[in-house]
């Protein structure tokens, strides 16, 4: 643990190179669905399954994987990792069939979610002289390929079609892989403790979310009414489950003991379910309404990821001297804004006009990212901090899976101005939500 770095930049370029392929592989499938959908003859619901699958293994993925990387070695999590993302994404082409591509996102999300953690604790092991710094380079890692994916995603549809999404990851595994074999401190692995893991608690909360899922897809045609009590039964049982667990995969007693906690990961939910319905529904609105090319709707879609980007930075400095809440109250409010200006679009409006909403849109994602991370860190018990954190991103893929949920209901039978409609006006309701909660949360004083 205490080995000397040579060069810490390389050890932060490699673990970055790495922990770049989740939020780049989350997010270029925005621009793909359409073409998959044509492709594949799947309905809008369908399609999005694509997605959910994604965020349902990295929700359940990052923590077994961060304790599994405690056990066998951080680096040894790190390359298999690579080798899984590198499988998916070579596998993925070779069929173009819905089922196959399922499991491939799923092999994706799985691999990929070893990268975070693992590359997280190897920062937090072998950088001991500005570390925060090494911490903020990887955000940006993060951060960057998360915003240019649609981008990227765009050309490489329109130059190459829907399998150079998945190829595209292969450059970038090559190089990580040989730097990490040649970079990456060796490690012994530590105690195998695979009770620490729990088993049950992922399994019964993976049963009730994908049955929430099929419940909310259904209600605009035949309703599955049969999902209702599998949920249930799934959702009580994990409840139960996790309370009797030494060591649960969500510590409900630490939450009902902490309300700030609760409510920032309830605020959090709330915010990705408002910007993932954006995030991924005006691409597929762009392509198929406004009638803009793949390379075209990658481009626009850069006013709303690259003002999250921009802000970020400006947002972390406005904290540091004012603390997290003014900062969410900002994010809040900006939300709330560009929803309600949304309802302002039609067919005809201009792209000037579409550029302002979406850029007020990522300006809300950059205040609420770091804002609402600050604010978990402000509210959690420091010993606490690293189960935190993996619940504050399991919060974040719950959003971003039910913000799928919500375009499948409504974007399934026809995707057109009126049925986007509905859709910022029901994500006004959690944007209101939002505002309550940002406006609830203890000032700087307040918790001091």
């Amino acid at each position: 643990m205490n080995t000397t770095i040579k060069k810490p930049w390389l050890l932060v370029l490699t673990i970055g190179l790495g922990t770049l392929l989740n939020p780049l592989n989350s997010s270029m499938i925005s621009v793909a669905l359409t073409r998959l959908q044509h492709i594949l003859d799947l309905s809008f619901a369908s399609a999005t399954w694509l997605i959910s699958i994604f965020y349902l293994v990295s929700a359940v993925g990052q923590p077994v994987m961060g304790k599994l990387g405690d056990m066998f070695g951080q680096k040894k999590l790190f390359l298999t990792g690579l080798l899984l993302v590198a499988l998916s994404s070579a596998l993925a082409p070779l069929i173009a069939n819905f089922g196959w591509l399922l499991g491939c996102r799923a092999l994706q999300a799985l691999g990929s979610s070893s990268l975070f953690p693992s590359g997280m604790a190897m920062v937090r092991n072998y950088i001991t002289t500005g570390q925060a710094k090494a911490l903020s380079v990887l955000a940006v890692f993060s951060s960057v390929s998360a915003a240019f994916g649609p981008t990227i995603g765009g050309f490489l549809i329109e130059g190459f079609d829907w399998e150079a999404i998945f190829l595209i990851n292969l450059p970038f595994i090559v190089i990580s892989f040989m730097m990490a074999l040649l970079i990456l401190p060796k490690q012994s692995g530590g105690k195998i403790a695979l009770g620490r893991i729990d088993f049950g608690g992922i399994s019964l909360f993976s049963v009730s979310i994908v049955f929430l899922i099929l419940f909310l897809l259904s209600l605009k045609d035949d309703i599955r009414y049969w999902t209702i009590p599998i949920f249930t039964a799934a959702f009580i049982l994990f409840y139960l489950y996790e309370k009797r667990r030494r060591f649960p995969f969500i510590d409900l007693d630490a939450l009902k003991n902490n309300t700030n906690v609760m409510l920032v990961y309830l605020q959090f939910i709330s915010i990705n379910i408002v910007y993932y319905c954006y995030f991924y529904g005006l691409p597929t609105f762009l392509l198929q309404v406004r009638g803009y090319s793949e390379g075209t709707t990658g481009l626009i879609m850069l006013a709303m990821a690259g003002f999250g980007v921009i802000i970020a930075p400006l947002a972390g400095r406005w904290i540091d001297h004012r603390g997290s809440k003014p900062a969410v109250l900002t994010g809040a409010i900006a939300l709330t804004l560009g929803t309600a200006l949304l309802l302002l679009i039609h067919q005809t409006t201009p792209l000037i006009g579409l550029l302002v909403v979406m850029s007020v849109i990522g300006m809300s994602n950059g205040f609420n990212n770091i804002g609402m991370q600050t604010s978990l860190f402000r509210f959690a018990e420091p010993e606490k901090t690293g189960a935190a954190a993996g619940l504050f991103q399991t919060s974040r893929y719950l959003g971003a899976i039910l913000s799928t949920a919500l375009l499948g209901i409504f974007f399934n039978d026809q995707i057109d101005v009126q049925h986007f409609h509905i859709v910022a006006v029901i994500n006004l309701v959690f944007c209101a939500f939002t505002l309550f909660l940002s406006i609830r949360m203890p000032g700087k004083r307040a918790v001091a």
